[in-house]
C-alpha cells in the first residue's frame, strides 16, 4: 500500500465489529506512529490504550454517565464559538450528509441525540486510544498531536484497521481522567475508536467532501 492509497482510504468509521484487536498490533502501530515529526522532538503525545475488560467499563461508566445527565466543563472548546463561512458551511454540510445517509431527521432532535451517544460507546469498536497533553505544552505542540493521530490512523489503515478520531471526549475530561488516572498536568485532547469496520453500517458509506485546491491553496512563482 502507497501512502497517497492509505490516505485515500483513511475516514472517520462509525460502525465497527465486535472483533478483538489484539493490544500487540496497537502497540506496533503507536511505536511506529512516533516517528511523527514534533517541534524541538518534544514527542508530547500521551497515549493510553483501552481494550478487554477496562472498554467494558468505560462503556458501562459512559451509559451511566449519559442517563443521569450529568455534564462537566469541557477540556476547551472543540469549535469556535462564532464560526464563520466556509468552515460553518462546512461542519452544517457534512453533519446533514451523515444524517441522510442513517435516515434521521433533522426535526427529530431525540434520534439524533441517541445517535450522537454512540460516540461515547466508540461505535462499537472493541478498542480505543486516548489522547493527553501536558498543560504547559501551546498550539505548536497540539499541532504535533496531530501528526501523529494522523499516523496512526494511517499504520491502522496499513494493518487493516479502522479508525474514528473523536474529540468529543473532551466534553467529559473529569469523567476520562479519572477513569485513565490521568496526572492533574495533563489534559485530555481526543479519543480514537480502533477496531474492524462494520460494512453493514450505513454510516460507513459516507465520504466526506474536500474543498478544491483553489479555495485553500495559493502557488507563488
Amino acid at each position: 500500500m502507497t501512502v497517497s492509497e492509505a490516505i485515500a482510504a483513511r475516514r472517520s468509521v462509525r460502525g465497527f465489529l465486535d472483533t478483538p484487536v489484539e493490544p500487540a498490533l496497537i502497540r506496533a502501530i503507536l511505536e511506529k506512529a512516533a516517528r511523527a515529526p514534533s517541534g524541538g522532538n518534544l514527542q508530547p503525545w500521551h497515549i493510553d490504550v483501552v481494550t478487554g475488560h477496562a472498554m467494558s467499563r468505560l462503556k458501562a461508566l459512559m451509559r451511566e454517565r449519559l442517563a443521569s445527565g450529568a455534564a462537566e466543563a469541557p477540556a476547551y472548546d472543540i469549535y469556535p464559538a462564532n464560526l464563520t463561512t466556509p468552515y460553518r458551511d462546512r461542519r452544517f454540510t457534512i453533519g446533514e450528509a451523515m444524517y441522510a445517509h442513517i435516515g434521521i431527521p433533522r426535526e427529530d432532535k431525540a434520534a439524533r441525540r441517541m445517535w450522537f451517544a454512540r460516540n461515547f460507546q466508540f461505535f462499537g469498536a472493541p478498542a480505543a486510544i486516548f489522547c493527553t497533553v501536558d498543560r504547559q505544552m501551546g498550539p505548536p505542540q497540539w499541532s504535533d498531536l496531530g501528526m501523529f493521530l494522523q499516523s496512526v490512523m494511517l499504520l491502522a489503515i496499513e494493518a487493516g484497521l479502522a479508525t474514528c478520531p473523536q474529540e468529543c471526549w473532551a466534553i467529559y475530561p473529569d469523567t476520562i481522567n479519572d477513569f485513565l488516572g490521568t496526572p492533574a498536568n495533563r489534559m485530555l485532547f481526543c479519543g480514537m475508536a480502533i477496531g474492524h469496520e462494520d460494512s453493514s453500517e450505513p454510516a460507513n458509506r459516507l465520504r466526506a467532501e474536500r474543498a478544491p485546491i483553489g479555495e485553500w491553496a495559493a502557488f507563488h512563482d
